[in-house]
């Protein structure tokens, strides 16, 4: 530990060899700039403006002042490249995540008690959640 606080000081201790005086300097830190003005000084809250949010109408027509390139995004244009995620799936009956897939009517479940309720639908109402997920396959 001595040695640790020895080189701390040395630090802010400046010894000028050509006196022999050891002479307390403290040297400006090299990521800190000296002539940096603070511009909120007169509390927490002096530097802080009130600023009003803007809605989508206002920024859609203050997006349209700006010089845009046909290929930037915008908020007109809010398509995205394909996710590298595979799609979540969900339970077709309870809409909760779903872990597995009943292999007679390809329906989605995340429980027993959904499987069995999946077990007991007639094959139109099976159809129905089917077309509802927009899954185009056909029960046999």
């Amino acid at each position: 530990i001595a040695g640790g606080e020895a080189m701390n000081e040395n630090k802010f201790l400046n010894t000028d060899s050509s006196t022999g005086s050891a002479e307390t300097t403290i040297k400006p830190l090299p990521f800190k700039d000296p002539n940096f003005i603070h511009s909120g000084i007169g509390g927490a809250a002096a530097g802080k403006k009130n600023r009003t949010w803007k809605n989508l109408k206002q920024i859609l027509a203050s997006e349209r002042a700006l010089p845009w390139q046909l290929n930037d995004p915008s908020y007109f244009n809010i398509d995205a490249p394909p996710s590298f995620k595979p799609a979540k799936k969900y339970s077709d009956i309870s809409g909760l995540p779903a872990n597995y897939t009943d292999p007679q009517s390809k329906l989605r479940f995340s429980t027993i008690e959904e499987f069995a309720y999946i077990r007991m639908l007639p094959s139109d109402v099976v159809t129905g959640y089917l077309a509802l997920r927009k899954a185009t396959s056909i029960v046999s």
